[in-house]
């Protein structure tokens, strides 16, 4: 590695989070070239954002940071017949996720320095937010430090994507895969997603109009998460009115109560013995039929059909910041294969 200043950056893939990283990059004054596989989805798109692309083994060769900011159960192929054969002595390899490295399904060569930078919010909010001169909050881990400047090049490419614009926060590769899969399933994904859904099916059976329904169980949680982003609870308290704060306060705990927590436990225990990871990797490995058809099934919803009917009337959608892109995969950094 000849430089912590401005070393030179390859970003192996182009998604949510890759172009995001990429054009923020170069806006920080980074030499970045982008490693895409010919003839991919987002190769014309990396050209048309003006991005010099190569294929992944030509684009590794001459970087001094790797960000791999692929799916996370494509990188141990790309890592094992791509980018460990064709990436500098000494180099620096980045990863948004821990997860491959962490479950070892990725055992970087012991040469290198290995980090990870992970910002708090999807690829949209990320670009977003550097244009107007401010950062979405990251976390940072180092895994290997053989250069004794791993965490410099870490905290050199947070600064470059305006994550060290908030207090960019050390972690380690254990605690973010862990506490980032624990959040996706308990309580941002799949807990929002299943309590929204047994809410509006309890007003739906008692008899209520599915409209309705909808719009108290999905639609206004919006209000509310804007609220917590804003000032956590006390200000959702702030904003809410007394009869709800007493709602809210007693009837909770029916819903949220000691099964819930020692269920969330459970959840979290599956991911630190790694029964979740063996899981995923045993799923993708087998084609994703189960994971496809429970996909599906979630997409059928009936809650889906009513809010799709809802939302054609709302004409603000069309013309949001979120709508603007796809949100893709907001928990889930690398969300396009190279």
């Amino acid at each position: 590695m000849t430089s912590t200043s401005k070393p030179r950056i390859t970003i192996v893939g182009y998604g949510s989070q890759g172009r995001a990283h990429a054009l923020n990059l170069r806006d920080s004054g980074f030499d970045v070239t982008v490693g895409l596989r010919s003839g991919g989805p987002t190769e014309t798109k990396a050209r048309a954002d003006g991005f010099t692309v190569k294929a992944p083994a030509d684009a590794v060769k001459g970087a001094e940071i790797v960000a791999v900011l692929t799916p996370d159960m494509v990188q141990p192929q790309l890592y094992g017949e791509v980018i460990e054969p064709n990436i500098a002595q000494g180099a620096c390899l980045l990863f948004a996720h821990g997860f491959n490295v962490h479950y070892g399904q990725i055992t970087p060569r012991e040469d290198l320095d290995v980090v990870l930078v992970a910002p708090k919010g999807p690829g949209a909010l990320v670009r977003r937010e550097y244009e107007i001169g401010r950062g979405v909050p990251s976390v940072y881990a180092v895994h290997q430090d053989k250069s004794g400047n791993a965490e410099t090049f870490a905290l050199t490419y947070c600064a470059g994507i305006g994550g060290a614009r908030q207090n960019a926060i050390r972690t380690t590769f254990k605690e973010e895969t862990e506490t980032d899969l624990f959040g996706e399933q308990a309580v941002l994904c799949g807990g929002a997603t299943k309590l929204v859904q047994a809410g509006w099916e309890t007003l739906v059976e008692a008899g209520y109009q599915p409209e309705v329904a909808y719009y108290e169980c999905l639609h206004e949680l919006k209000l509310i998460v804007d609220l917590f982003y804003e000032g956590g609870v006390t200000r959702m308290h702030e904003f809410i009115s007394e009869t709800a704060q007493y709602g809210a306060l007693t009837r909770g705990p029916y819903v949220v109560d000691d099964n819930t927590r020692a269920q969330m436990k459970k959840v979290l225990t599956e991911i630190q013995d790694g029964t979740f990871a063996r899981q995923w990797i045993a799923e993708y490995a087998a084609g994703n039929a189960n994971y496809k058809s429970m996909k599906q099934a979630d997409l059928e919803h009936p809650i889906e059909a009513v809010g799709k009917k809802l939302r054609a009337n709302m004409k603000w959608l069309s013309t949001s910041p979120q709508q603007a892109q796809p949100p893709a995969a907001a928990l889930e950094p690398q969300t396009a294969a190279a």
